[in-house]
């Protein structure tokens, strides 16, 4: 892969074939690294099924379908349209809760809110690939046919990087390249293994530090000008001028009025209706075989016997920095997925237990899907 093709992804202006093509590019960077530096996956590896997932926010598959489905079943907003309408008799809802939940959604526009979260995720899928792509496709330009371990080199290589930590400095990313390197060379398998986890989990926490204003953004998408959005459903429930002048002269003199606190508590309820939705589809992974992870529950299964227990006392340390629960899968869910403690936890436990899980080799797309992908068409089929 070379770096000019990189940064040609990169600069794909529409995030939906960028986002394909960064996944496809991740998969054929897995591939090639694991045939140069060790069997094991990879970063790139995980990166790929990562970027995939993230591909369904992008394209905002279902979001809105999602988003209506929770709104029209939610009890709490079922009861602040009741309090509505009840407010509002004689003047704008109909009495009909079903319609008027949906002339309220019109105004609250869903599919605005999730084009934010499309563009934040967007931004964060292009943000680490033209830096970590950038790094992985250059390191394995010059260091895949070394014939013996050229400490020289890996510092020149190095060098070329920022000192310091993320989200800034790529002191990790440094760390992480030169453990890869190392492996190359390593015969004793836990020991290499060893070195290829360590050097996964620091580009990983690197990566996470990044990407975590766009994680939170994506998080907690809210309504673009909350005051905006109260004026608007206020003309709904009050659509008579001389209706909201009085609302408007009670507010003036300070009074607390129940058409403020219901409308507050729907934008709040919505708010949270959201955040579910985009949750549920940035904590959902799916990989090859049709194996889906809730990002939210606890890992299934074991660490490989190679890392069961770790040797390495740098990584022992990193580790206990990570993953609060040591050498076992409890408690890796992450229940917030914006809580970089929570999300590292998640992540160390898994690029652990598949260190060598098979199903993360396979292709993410089909021969015929990749053609269409390459060619900056957008492919027929599930993707």
């Amino acid at each position: 892969m070379k770096i000019e093709e990189i940064d040609r992804i990169a600069g794909n202006p529409e995030p939906v074939i960028r986002n394909l093509q960064i996944t496809q590019c991740y998969y054929e960077l897995s591939q090639a690294f694991r045939q140069n530096f060790g069997p094991a996956a990879n970063w790139c590896t995980f990166a790929a099924w990562a970027s995939k997932q993230a591909g369904q926010s992008i394209r905002r598959e279902d979001l809105v379908r999602s988003f209506d489905y929770y709104s029209h079943r939610s009890p709490e907003i079922g009861l602040a349209i009741k309090a509505l309408t009840k407010i509002a008799s004689g003047t704008g809802l109909p009495p009909d809760l079903k319609r008027s939940l949906e002339i309220l959604l019109r105004e609250i526009r869903p599919e605005e809110i999730f084009d934010r979260v499309s563009d934040a995720v967007a931004r964060g899928n292009k943000k680490v690939f033209e830096e970590i792509g950038r790094i992985f496709a250059d390191f394995l330009l010059k260091f895949q046919a070394d014939p013996a371990f050229d400490s020289k080199k890996i510092s020149d290589f190095c060098s070329q990087l920022s000192s310091g930590d993320p989200p800034q400095g790529q002191g990790l990313l440094c760390e992480a390249f030169k453990n890869y390197y190392r492996a190359s060379f390593t015969k004793e398998p836990k020991e290499r293994e060893e070195l290829l986890f360590f050097g996964n989990l620091l580009v990983g926490y690197h990566e996470q530090t990044r990407l975590q204003p766009e994680i939170a953004e994506a998080q907690n998408a809210p309504f673009e000008n909350r005051e905006v959005m109260k004026e608007r459903l206020l003309k709904i429930v009050l659509p008579g001028f001389w209706h909201r002048l009085r609302h408007k002269a009670a507010r003036l003199l300070g009074r607390e009025l129940p058409l403020d606190r219901t409308i507050e508590r729907l934008m709040n309820q919505i708010q949270i209706i959201t955040r579910r939705v985009t949750t549920e589809y940035m904590m959902t992974l799916h990989l090859a075989e049709g194996e889906v992870l809730r990002l939210g529950h606890d890992l299934k299964g074991s660490f490989p016997d190679t890392l069961k227990e770790i040797k390495d006392s740098q990584l022992t340390e990193f580790l206990n920095r990570v993953d609060p629960t040591a050498d076992s899968l409890r408690q890796s869910g992450a229940q917030d997925w914006s809580d970089f403690d929570e999300r590292m936890h998640f992540i160390s436990d898994f690029f652990r237990a598949y260190h060598n899980n098979l199903q993360l080799f396979h292709p993410p797309f089909t021969d015929y899907q990749v053609k269409e992908i390459k060619s900056g068409k957008l492919p027929a089929g599930r993707l």
